[in-house]
């Protein structure tokens, strides 16, 4: 499925774009794209999952800052994959979810992604995971 890709750390030029990013049960975001996400997309502080405004905070860390397994944060993004589905007018601008102080590798989340709808766009470094033919994968 071919996907949109922006530059990492780029925001989003469309105005009306969900901007997605990881964030902590607790929904304190200080730090990284949770910072943008509260100060510029309507994230709201003490809320770590789900839809505020045009935010989706997607939990990497628990509610103590502690950092989620790879299932824990696999299970989040499947209920964000069929937010965007179930909101196929919506832009939903993907940044590199739980890759910054999460601490993961692009090759472990990036592909947790696959099989999103067309309406996510997402940061060009996952551009190999997101669109590698499935024998590659």
């Amino acid at each position: 499925m071919p996907y949109a890709y922006h530059d990492d750390g780029a925001l989003p030029a469309r105005p009306d774009a969900v901007f997605v990013f990881g964030s902590n049960e607790g929904g304190r975001h200080g730090r990284g794209a949770a910072r943008i996400a509260a100060q510029r997309f309507g994230a709201r502080y003490g809320e770590g999952r789900g839809l505020f405004g045009n935010s989706y905070a997607i939990p990497t860390k628990d509610a103590c800052l502690q950092v989620l397994a790879v299932e824990q944060i696999a299970a989040e993004v499947s209920r964000f994959l069929a937010v965007a589905a179930a909101h196929p007018s919506h832009s939903f601008f993907v940044t590199r979810v739980g890759c910054g102080l999460a601490g993961y590798h692009d090759a472990e989340i990036a592909p947790l992604f696959r099989g999103a709808p067309p309406n996510c766009d997402f940061p060009a470094p996952w551009r190999r995971w997101l669109s590698a033919p499935t024998e590659q994968r």
